[in-house]
């Protein structure tokens, strides 16, 4: 028993909590900013937007 907690597979959820909490962590911090591209960067993802916007017209008949 060591700080109170009589059994080890209580100590390894605690483990497994506190290691999912720091990956999550590090997750954000590399993930950060990645959805944030311009889109003339990008010349083939705009060629896309643009498709799905006429697209959208075509199927909702220029309604929002």
């Amino acid at each position: 028993m060591f700080l109170g907690i009589p059994d080890v597979s209580v100590w390894l959820a605690y483990l497994l909590m506190f290691l999912a909490a720091a990956a999550a962590v590090v997750y954000g911090l590399v993930m950060w900013n990645k959805g944030d591209e311009d889109l003339d960067e990008k010349p083939e993802k705009k060629k896309w937007v643009e498709d799905e916007i006429a697209l959208e017209e075509k199927v909702d008949g220029g309604v929002s």
